[in-house]
Formats: structure tokens, sequence, C-alpha cells
């Protein structure tokens, strides 16, 4: 066989069993000398039903890749596949809309899928107790903390019936106690609705503590530097030694990949 047919292969076989398929991704902005290569020959499969953390330094092109994968920006070259899976994508900030209230908010996805009144009311309320925000479907975004806020985007990523849940940073700006909270109502949300999660992070121990695989990615230009399965008894605590220790391992190779980059 050819190296080629190979190739194509293994691409043929990696597109069967994975919910989304990166092969060879360059993503890069502007032309010519100016031009900079954000991604560089990105190849990656993302299994169903899994929790897959992405970690690298800043810059390193993390929240690029997931833009991509969402469909919010164009490849230079490479191809992704989502094997005909839906996707949500969730962002740092809630990105909540002020006048709406909690279940308007949430509503929304159902209405541009033109699901009725009475439906979207009763599948709003369904999510939100599935976030654990029972009573508060009448509140404003303002009236709410930073964590509620994030349940609320959560439950209108998930109003849109994907099976892959793309996630930048969901928890970054939270408190340790509040961001340790969500971990758990993410871990349990993700086993009951059988999701696929693609998770984006700057804290290693947080990739350790919810993924089943953390990717790390290579300074700028963004390339596969390893992957670490998480073989760690699930549920987790951040704070627990075997999550440290694994932490502290990639944490370890980040930081040589840092320093090698700046020297």
């Amino acid at each position: 066989m050819t190296s080629n047919r190979r190739a194509a292969a293994a691409e043929d076989a990696a597109r069967a069993s994975g919910a989304v398929v990166l092969t060879d991704v360059v993503k890069r902005y502007g032309r010519g000398p100016g031009a900079v290569t954000a991604l560089d020959g990105v190849s990656l499969s993302v299994e169903p039903g899994s929790f897959t953390c992405l970690l690298g330094a800043s810059g390193c092109g993390k929240s690029t890749l997931l833009s991509l994968v969402a469909g919010l920006d164009d490849l230079t070259a490479g191809s992704i596949d989502n094997v005909d899976r839906p996707v949500a994508m969730m962002f740092q900030e809630s990105a909540l809309f002020p006048w709406l209230s909690v279940s308007g908010n949430v509503e929304l996805a159902l209405r541009v899928k033109g699901v009725g009144r009475a439906e979207r009311r009763r599948r709003a309320a369904e999510l939100l107790d599935t976030v654990r925000l029972n009573g508060f479907a009448h509140k404003r975004p303002h009236e709410l903390s930073g964590g509620m806020r994030q349940r609320v985007a959560l439950a209108r990523a998930l109003a849109q019936d994907v099976s892959v849940l793309l996630m930048d940073e969901p928890f970054g700006a939270l408190d340790a106690m509040t961001r340790d909270l969500l971990h758990d109502e993410l871990e349990r949300i993700w086993r009951e609705r059988e999701l696929t999660v693609f998770f984006v992070t700057h804290n290693v121990r947080e990739a350790v503590r919810l993924g089943d695989r953390v990717v790390l990615l290579s300074s700028r230009p963004g390339r596969v530097l390893d992957v670490y399965d998480v073989e760690l008894e699930r549920p987790r605590r951040i704070d627990s030694s075997p999550v440290a220790n694994l932490a502290a391992e990639i944490t370890d190779a980040l930081r040589e990949e840092v320093s090698r980059h700046a020297g």
C-alpha cells in the first residue's frame, strides 16, 4: 500500500470512530511576509462521548482551533469533520442578552429552531432544572452571580440539542470554589447526556480534573506536542494527589515548551 493510501485509510478509520476529526489543520492570518501562522498541521480525533481538554501557552491557537471546529472561522488548509454531529459553543463570558430573562435566554436557541412557545417554556424549564437553576427563570442576567450566568449559558447550549459541546475557558473568570462546583455539575451533565466535550483551558489541574485526555499544543504555531491519557478514577478532586501528580508532569512539559520558544 502506498503512503498516500495508508494516509487515506488512517483518515477514514479516524473519521469512522471520531466525533470530531481534524486532519492537518492549518490556520494562517494575513498574506505574504507578514502572515502569522496560528496552527500548523494539527491532526486529532475526538472520540464520541469523550472529554478532551486542550492546553497550551497563551497564543498557541487553542481558541482558534475551537472556533474552526465551531465553523466560526475558515481553514487555511486541512480539514475538520464533525461527522454530521451538531456542535454548540460556550465562551469565557456568558454572552447573555441583558434584556431577556434567564428563561428567555435559554428559549432563544429553541425559538431559532422554530419550537412553539409553550414547548419552548417547558423545555427551558427542564434545562434550567438540569443546571440547578430552579426558581430563577424570571431573573435577569445582572441579578445572577458569574457562576449562575455560566449555568444559563450551558443550558442555552444544551437547548440546541447538540452532541458535541465546545467550551472555551468557560470557568476561567470564576473563583476557585464556584469553579470546583461547576466541574461537578459539568461532569454530571456530560455523563447523563452522553456528550462529547472539547474543552480549552489554561489551568492544568482543571484539565486533569475533567479530561479523559489532555492534548498539549506547542507554542505558536500550534501543533500537537503530546497527548496524555488521564486514567484516574472518577469522580476526581482537583486537589487530590493523583490529579496534582499528573498535572505536575504536564506542567513540566509545558514549561519546557514555553522556555524553548522564549529562547
